[in-house]
């Protein structure tokens, strides 16, 4: 038995072609839905987040050394926690 070859591909003609996106100069300078007017830099964006997670983990270490945890580990395992839950809000807030 012999194969049938299957027929060359036919390139799009050029009224059928996708319409080209426009460059980063062309852009339009105003907000697309997925980029809110009220942006921050990433940079500081990414700073925010990591102080919102170590201040949730030193918080929460202090107030169980306040509270009278039996040892440092078990002030630090608050921390721990509160650091997960801090981590998980910037994540979902994305």
């Amino acid at each position: 038995m012999t194969r049938s070859r299957r027929p060359p591909a036919k390139r799009p003609r050029a009224s059928e072609a996708p319409a080209k996106r426009p460059r980063a100069s062309e852009a339009p300078d105003r907000p697309t839905a997925t980029e809110p007017a009220t942006r921050l830099p990433r940079r500081r964006t990414v700073l925010v987040d990591l102080a919102i997670m170590i201040g949730a983990f030193t918080a929460a270490s202090g107030g169980a050394e306040l509270a009278g945890a039996a040892n440092l580990g078990t002030a630090l395992s608050f921390g721990q926690i509160a650091f997960a839950l801090a981590a998980f809000y910037v994540f979902m807030r994305r």
